[in-house]
């Protein structure tokens, strides 16, 4: 009996948190997503961008979970943090007082941005944990890709390819290089989880997980309203058409989800699979061809 209660609570440990901990989140992030979907947003379909930013919102209490259950940061990337708070910052630069991306129903006006806020602190706070409280068992041999490459990047890319629904062409490529990172800002995370070559803790499997949900949900909204995203055409164009004759940005947006969605087509493959084998809590193994 001693010994199979020591055996639980080490598991509860190394997984992260007690299974009756992980299911009350989910249920209790699935209510809200309910109530602000029936009762906030009347059912309209542009609260689906709202639901996405309360489901990235539960992907990081996940990771802030991980860290105060198990008091480690082994095998979170401060680098896939970073590019997820940069993301976070460019895209409240646009929705905090510009409405050309915000949800066209009453979730839009406060709880999108509020939801946002939430994740940049808590990101924020786990940046901090990583690069000055726990920074002795901080990975960062394997976790040396490099953010500033990556932000310049997208924001360059977003210069040619942004859409003009703000109607202000620096924080429509502010927005769009926020979709472009958070895109992207799984592969640090990906690629140390490779490097460690052992089994991911189950906190940190569903962080990425709940963060792939939350693409889903925006991906889904764009893929419905591409068409009615706007752009400026790079050389001449018909005035007449007001953008309807330019169709780069919807592209790009679309285009930027399915990257996301691709590159973590192989995690999302074992991660079901440990899921339905292993249980909630359990770790999720790695195969031999995820090391690096």
């Amino acid at each position: 009996m001693g010994h199979t209660m020591n055996h639980d609570n080490t598991r509860n440990k190394a997984t992260g948190a007690p299974n009756s901990w992980l299911s009350l989140v989910y249920v209790g992030f699935l209510i809200v997503a309910m109530f602000v979907y029936h009762c906030i947003a009347e059912r309209e379909f542009s609260s689906v961008l709202t639901l996405s930013a309360i489901f990235q919102f539960m992907a990081m209490c996940l990771l802030g979970m991980h860290v105060l259950s198990t008091g480690s940061i082994h095998g979170i990337s401060a680098k896939c943090l970073q590019l997820e708070a940069v993301a976070l910052v460019c895209r409240l630069a646009s929705t905090t007082w510009l409405e050309g991306y915000l949800a066209n129903d009453s979730s839009g006006e406060h709880l999108y941005q509020a939801c946002d806020f939430l994740s940049l602190g808590i990101t924020l706070g786990l940046i901090y944990q990583v690069m000055t409280v726990q920074r002795a068992t901080y990975e960062a041999e394997n976790d040396f890709l490099s953010t500033p490459v990556f932000v310049v990047v997208c924001f360059i890319l977003a210069c040619f390819l942004h859409a003009d629904l703000d109607e202000r062409p620096l924080f429509d490529a502010i927005w769009l290089c926020h979709l472009f990172l958070a895109s992207t800002a799984v592969l640090p995370q990906l690629w140390l989880m490779a490097r460690k070559k052992t089994a991911v803790p189950a906190l940190l499997s569903h962080f990425v997980a709940a963060m792939a949900l939350s693409r889903v949900l925006s991906g889904s909204y764009y893929y419905a309203a591409h068409e009615e995203v706007t752009c400026e055409p790079w050389f001449g164009g018909n005035p007449d058409l007001e953008g309807a004759d330019c169709y780069h940005a919807g592209i790009a947006i679309l285009g930027s989800h399915a990257l996301h969605l691709l590159l973590l087509a192989d995690f999302a493959y074992f991660y079901v699979k440990n899921l339905a084998t292993s249980g909630l809590i359990a770790p999720m193994q790695l195969p031999e061809t995820w090391c690096v």
